[in-house]
């Protein structure tokens, strides 16, 4: 985990599938991810995208790949 994930807990999540999803971005603010949202389902439709909040504590929870 690095220090610049701990300042950054609003995500962009894409959904692959029922259980797969990738982080697409990290924003500071919520207001941030949400525009950037909204421009990413004008340019794709197809997908399926959500911001989610990732505390420091779940960032640190999970194993490093």
């Amino acid at each position: 985990m690095t220090y610049q994930t701990q300042l950054r807990p609003w995500c962009i999540v894409r959904q692959l599938s029922e259980k797969q999803c990738t982080i697409v971005e990290r924003f500071r603010r919520y207001q941030d991810a949400d525009a950037l949202l909204q421009l990413l389902r004008q340019q794709t439709p197809g997908s399926k995208f959500a911001v989610t909040f990732e505390p420091p504590a779940a960032i640190a929870a999970k194993p490093a790949h």
